[in-house]
């Protein structure tokens, strides 16, 4: 059943891949059943369709608690990277996850921080670039408080 649900978190069906997604992250908060299957999520990190890049962006976030195999090391600067994705949305959705990812794993926080200090936000629209920006601020906060 496990393998079924992965396969259809790329379903064009986003409202049903969304609701699978958002299953897996509320059971990720209280089991590690799904983190045997992180490898398939760390694959939809470049996934052409930054709706499926936002599921497994928070989906990773979502088991950065069980990771005692230190797993996340492998895929930190790809995760990271999505910062600044190409989509807004999406670096959004990035930045926000980075706050479970940082809570989980502080020993990413000084390279989380650093990335957002670095970050070229140029590419964004005036619109979307303070979103972006205050975003930031709030995980730093979560992050050093």
């Amino acid at each position: 059943m496990h393998e079924n649900l992965i396969t259809n978190l790329t379903s064009k069906d986003d409202k049903y891949a969304c609701a699978i997604a958002d299953k897996i992250i509320s059971e990720s908060q209280d089991t590690d059943e799904w983190y045997g299957y992180f490898d398939t999520f760390a694959s939809l990190l470049n996934h052409p369709k930054s709706l499926v890049r936002n599921r497994a962006l928070h989906i990773l976030a979502a088991n950065a608690q069980w990771d005692d195999n230190n797993r996340f090391d492998t895929i930190l600067s790809e995760y990271l990277s999505h910062i600044t994705d190409e989509k807004p949305i999406t670096a959004r959705q990035c930045i926000k996850a980075l706050a479970q990812v940082g809570m989980a794993k502080p020993q990413y926080i000084p390279r989380i921080l650093s990335c957002f200090h670095g970050a070229d936000l140029s590419k964004y629209k005036d619109s979307m670039r303070p979103l972006i920006e205050k975003d930031m601020e709030e995980t730093e906060r979560l992050l050093t408080e």
